[in-house]
């Protein structure tokens, strides 16, 4: 057996024994040709390569403003002349544009926390203290606010909506509230999404966030504040998440192994509903194979809802599954919207991805040290997942935006049309998402 290993590995070594002869004998081939008398000359063409870096460092922009004496005798025209001072995003603040869209970005869509954003800059030259940071954020807070009110007014035009919620902790006392847990509130519309950021978890949030809008349907899971908002406001129709009922299967099969293959067996059937709503939604354009599949669909529906009853029925089917059937049947209708409403989605899994930029920021920095800054952290994860949903590069964005409010003395611009996304021009938006470099110099990673 080792005879038979060393004759497999012997070509193996053959070769790269050939190969360093044939490199000892180029090398000493070079070597005659440079100490000969002939040398090198030069060759047409260059050998080329490319290798793609990124290079990122703080410096320091000195503005230099030339001054100018007066010449003129006349009465009132002595003194020094000078160009006005440009424009700062705080006033008498000596920190860019680019170093708050760095610290807007980085904390609230990439969720570094402030002491591990900080010890990045300064490896980069930058020394910022967290005092610093903190004001700063606190100063550029009322900048944004017209655009939350923006946002919630496109919110409220909308006639469909994803709704979640999740917790997050405000480190400070409020009046009436015993804890530090807080709940951040999305909902997601086709052109907007919208955080709020509230003590409670109440039914109140949702009716005052939607109660100015004509109505719709509401996508999102089984909670019960969902439930009493379409109560209060009967113009709302809740489509309940197909997910959800997934899940309650899928916990009953761990739970219970016992009854694992029943459980499984509806969770196939669920696959099988999405599956044919998938079908059915490629055909839209096509009436004939439309309603084909909707026949199909349709029928799975009846066919499940069938079995349902029969399962209830029975009276050795063991208390865990029928709790969950029944579950099923309470939500039936709400569970069957997308059967008539094809825009309806299935799942509320829309609302759940945009809840995931919070929640990472809460592993990170775990809340909010103070109401103003919760208030700006729902306003960012506003604006920038809004602006991602359209595709719109948030660098670009919020650099234009920080650079007209500095030449607006430091106050929101009048006209917002030309940063809300769905208000831009055509020319505009492609602008927006771009990336902000040298166009002259694209960069091409193929």
């Amino acid at each position: 057996m080792v005879a038979s290993q060393n004759a497999l590995r012997e070509p193996r070594r053959t070769r790269r024994r050939t190969k360093n002869r044939r490199e000892l004998e180029v090398s000493n081939r070079e070597q005659r040709v440079t100490g000969g008398s002939l040398g090198y000359v030069d060759f047409p063409g260059t050998e080329d390569s490319e290798v793609l870096e990124i290079e990122v460092k703080a410096y320091r922009r000195k503005i230099c403003r030339r001054r100018y004496r007066r010449t003129c005798q006349c009465s009132g025209a002595r003194g020094i002349l000078t160009a006005p001072p440009p424009a700062r995003l705080i006033p008498r603040g000596k920190y860019g544009v680019s170093i708050w869209v760095h610290l807007l970005l980085s904390k609230f869509l990439y969720g570094q926390p402030t002491h591990r954003l900080l010890r990045d800059l300064s490896d980069h030259g930058l020394t910022l203290s967290a005092g610093t940071v903190a004001g700063g954020l606190r100063a550029l807070a009322p900048l944004f606010e017209p655009l939350e009110e923006a946002l919630l007014g496109q919110l409220r035009s909308e006639k469909q909506w994803h709704a979640d919620e999740t917790r997050w902790r405000v480190f400070a006392e409020t009046e009436g509230k015993v804890g530090h847990r807080w709940y951040f509130w999305v909902f997601h519309g086709p052109s907007v999404i919208h955080f709020v950021l509230d003590p409670s978890r109440s039914a109140a949030v949702p009716i005052r966030e939607l109660s100015g809008s004509a109505g719709g349907v509401i996508i999102c899971d089984r909670y019960s504040a969902y439930k009493k908002l379409a109560r209060v406001l009967d113009h709302f129709i809740l489509a309940f998440c197909w997910a959800h009922q997934r899940r309650d299967f899928l916990e009953l099969a761990n739970a219970h192994p016992e009854l694992a293959d029943w459980a499984l067996a509806w969770v196939e059937q669920i696959a099988q509903l999405y599956h044919l709503n998938g079908r059915r939604l490629e055909v839209r354009s096509d009436p004939v194979q439309w309603a084909e599949r909707d026949r199909a669909l349709r029928q799975a529906i009846t066919q499940m809802a069938s079995q349902r009853e029969s399962e209830l029925a029975n009276p050795a089917l063991k208390m865990p599954a029928s709790k969950v059937l029944r579950s099923m049947r309470k939500h039936w209708s709400g569970l069957t919207v997308f059967v008539d409403r094809p825009e309806v989605a299935m799942d509320n899994n829309a609302a759940e991805r945009a809840q995931r930029t919070p929640v990472v920021a809460r592993k990170n920095f775990y809340g909010s040290g103070s109401l103003w800054s919760g208030a700006l952290a729902a306003t960012m994860f506003s604006l920038l997942l809004t602006l991602r949903l359209w595709g719109i590069n948030p660098r670009t964005w919020l650099t234009a935006y920080l650079e007209a409010c500095a030449a607006n003395g430091n106050l929101p611009p009048t006209d917002l049309s030309a940063f809300l996304p769905w208000a831009m021009a055509t020319d505009r938006l492609a602008q927006m998402r771009g990336i902000p470099v040298d166009q002259s110099r694209p960069i091409d990673s193929s």
